[in-house]
């Protein structure tokens, strides 16, 4: 009897120590968002890093209802440093989300990789083609765009117009010539001409020269970044401004238009997203990126910003539970949150079907933006859905 007196009084202690403990704590959620922090690309890494921690803010904090780490990595412009930042987040980091990634070429080392662990990629803005068809994923979502949608939009446009010569030119890699062949789904006039310049190049005096040699009706071109800039100030030195079209997809933006100034008024370009949509989420976020960092956001910190807003619903429609893998795609494939582009919904490969506008840059009360003209594509689709098998 003694012993078991004993036996109870300990249980009891034990019992009592347990329930005197705390309740578990919720589980950390990680995200690891890579981009290009360094070197003349380094300003459309800002635009993304700036709009996550303004969605952070937004959340006080909390992604989906739990304490967060949202851990940056910079690619530097290369595929393999970019996989080596990725793995570092996925084995050592133990991230539940990778986000962001600028470039196609890097998407493509760097999604395969972290999905095969099963780690959800949730794009901030490449799209190639291979991701949206035969290598789509169900661990893997994007809040942009398929690449070649865009510049589609581009090419419809100038086919509406009745343009029947334009002059092509991209950067010689992944994106490049998903752009193009974009453009050429929609575009059926002739072609003058279609050059591929290096990836990164500064120079395009060469260019310029054949192009004015061609004499085309209209020139297309995709240089994101510091090569926009610098092709279209040489563009202007060239004296081609006025004397030949320009239209272009990812080149005159928001991280381009402070550099290009008054250059950049009148240019064409297409995109899903403009700081002028006139939604609730679109107006919150315009608003307070201006306030907080005295800029105007670029579509590429829209996206990420939506991004991280995908995440938050995802967490929330399935209580917190990370483990329940299943019940985040399902979410997600719900569009559980307000964009800034207003409504869309995401296609059986996970890339979104959404509207495409032809936009111009023209003067604001806070500088030159991207007005929209028109809607070029209502709910798009992209090219390559038919080819995902996704199970």
């Amino acid at each position: 009897m003694y012993r078991n007196a004993i036996r109870t009084l300990a249980a009891t202690l034990l019992a009592a120590a347990f329930a005197a403990q705390p309740a578990a704590a919720a589980e950390k959620l990680k995200i690891g968002f890579i981009t290009t922090l360094s070197g003349p690309a380094g300003i459309i890494g800002k635009h993304m890093k700036d709009s996550v921690e303004l969605a952070l803010e937004h959340l006080h904090g909390k992604v989906g209802g739990l304490e967060t780490e949202v851990i940056f990595g910079d690619d530097t412009f290369k595929p393999d440093v970019g996989l080596q930042v990725a793995n570092k987040m996925v084995k050592d980091d133990k991230v539940q989300f990778v986000s962001g990634i600028i470039w196609s070429n890097i998407m493509l080392a760097v999604a395969p990789t972290v999905t095969e662990q099963g780690v959800f990629m949730i794009g901030a803005n490449a799209g190639p083609h291979q991701l949206a068809g035969g290598q789509c994923n169900r661990m893997f979502f994007t809040t942009s765009w398929q690449n070649d949608s865009t510049p589609a939009a581009m090419g419809e446009y100038l086919q509406s117009k009745g343009v029947n010569d334009v002059y092509l030119i991209a950067p010689n890699y992944a994106a490049g010539k998903d752009m193009l062949a974009g453009f050429k789904r929609y575009y059926k006039g002739r072609i003058a001409d279609e050059v591929y310049t290096k990836l990164g190049q500064q120079d395009y005096q060469a260019e310029l020269s054949q192009l004015r040699a061609k004499k085309p009706k209209a020139v297309f071109v995709f240089l994101p970044g510091g090569m926009g800039i610098n092709f279209i100030r040489q563009w202007d030195q060239a004296g081609l401004h006025g004397k030949i079209p320009l239209y272009s997809s990812f080149t005159v933006d928001q991280t381009t238009l402070k550099a290009l100034g008054n250059n950049a008024i009148g240019l064409w370009s297409s995109g899903f997203w403009s700081s002028e949509l006139d939604n609730p989420a679109n107006r919150r976020f315009i608003s307070d990126f201006r306030k907080k960092y005295g800029y105007t956001p670029s579509f590429y910190g829209a996206q990420s910003y939506d991004a991280i807003m995908l995440i938050d619903g995802a967490i929330r429609a399935v209580k917190g539970n990370l483990q329940d893998k299943q019940g985040l795609i399902k979410a997600m494939e719900s569009v559980p949150y307000k964009s800034v582009r207003g409504h869309y919904r995401y296609n059986s490969n996970h890339f979104p079907i959404e509207n495409f506008y032809l936009l111009r840059a023209a003067k604001g009360p806070n500088g030159v933006v991207m007005k929209v003209e028109r809607t070029i594509f209502k709910n798009h689709k992209d090219a390559y859905y038919h080819e995902c098998k996704m199970q």
